[in-house]
């Protein structure tokens, strides 16, 4: 079977799960989904997870090309905007994943528009960064590696000042976050007397971690200018991250923590990794691009293989930690399985989002 044949099959599945899933929640925002009955726990206003949802039903309407499934897109879209003015980094995982992928829609535009100002608005000058802020609870001051993708490009739709301010964002993080041999140090915390120290939680072996840090820089990547601050930088960046999930020896779907060698796996860190690899190995020029197609197919391959159910990409993790959703099926993890299928079979260049 070729790759267009089992990717478009395990595309269509998953996109119909989020049709049935939209029938079961209305309103409301899916945020994780029990593996023996498919229920979905929800959020009243999606949290950090609910651009993926709505990025999830603009695949959809993509996918179907229906008048409905727009609709349904755009009005989950629109249910975003409370988090425009909310003191999160966060913002540019909900309000970049969930507008990128709407086209001309008018809405989305705009919504997208006032995210940026917000969001170029809310940079801490002398930490060069926008904080992870205090929406939900605990320090403000702190830099996290989740805090990055979607926010670099998020900064960047905001003008020349916005570039510089999405270069400065994400060099500050690789400053802290990316350590030896490409190993991911997620999250720092700030204080004005002893300046930057690790915070201890998520610890060092988060699968989602270098995951997350990768798709950053190659997001970056496709941004020429946001690349031009530091291209060698950037590609260097790139190369050590992607070495962690590219090795022989490296599983296709890893630990929710490596310090839980018995614990549970992470189906949508492994779905993050391959879009960020289907994402390097399409920026002009890189020496690796062959390399890291193959091992994102190779990943997605393992996923929709292994882990996919009826649509349901099951075996994520939501908190290891605390025992929270341990083999469940995650929106994050639905959205970008679906959207690195969708880059496979050609309905979206994986460039654009």
């Amino acid at each position: 079977m070729t790759p267009v044949n089992w990717a478009g099959r395990a595309l269509a599945d998953v996109l119909d799960r989020a049709a049935a899933t939209r029938t079961e929640t209305g309103d409301r925002f899916p945020l994780y989904a029990d593996p023996d009955t498919g229920r979905w726990t929800t959020t009243g206003r999606g949290a950090w997870t609910g651009g993926f949802w709505a990025g999830l039903l603009w695949l959809r309407a993509r996918h179907t090309g229906d008048a409905d499934d727009r609709a349904a897109a755009a009005a989950c879209t629109a249910r975003l905007a409370d988090w425009v003015e909310a003191d999160t980094a966060t913002r540019g995982l909900i309000l970049w994943y969930g507008t990128a992928l709407a086209g001309a829609d008018a809405g989305a535009r705009k919504l997208r528009t006032r995210a940026a100002k917000a969001a170029l608005a809310a940079l801490d000058p002398e930490l060069g960064l926008v904080p992870w802020g205090s929406a939900f609870g605990g320090p403000r001051l702190l830099a996290r590696v989740d805090g990055v993708p979607g926010m670099v490009a998020l900064l960047a739709a905001g003008g020349p000042e916005g570039e510089r301010a999405a270069a400065s964002h994400l060099h500050r993080h690789l400053d802290l976050c990316l350590g030896a041999g490409g190993r991911t140090v997620p999250a720092w915390e700030f204080d004005a007397e002893a300046g930057w120290r690790a915070c201890g939680e998520p610890s060092p072996g988060w699968s989602r971690g270098s995951a997350w840090l990768l798709l950053a820089v190659a997001d970056a990547l496709h941004r020429p200018e946001v690349a031009r601050s530091a291209p060698d930088r950037l590609e260097a960046a790139a190369q050590r991250l992607a070495d962690a999930w590219t090795r022989p020896c490296t599983p296709f779907v890893p630990l929710a923590d490596e310090a839980r060698p018995a614990g549970p796996l992470d189906t949508s860190a492994a779905a993050i990794a391959a879009v960020a690899l289907l994402k390097l190995a399409r920026v002009p020029g890189c020496p690796a691009a062959a390399q890291y197609a193959y091992r994102a197919a190779a990943i997605l391959e393992r996923l929709v293989g292994e882990h996919l159910t009826r649509g349901m990409l099951l075996d994520g993790c939501y908190d290891a930690g605390k025992g929270v959703a341990v083999r469940h099926e995650l929106v994050w993890g639905d959205f970008f399985l679906a959207l690195g299928l969708a880059a496979l079979t050609g309905l979206v260049e994986v460039g654009e989002v």
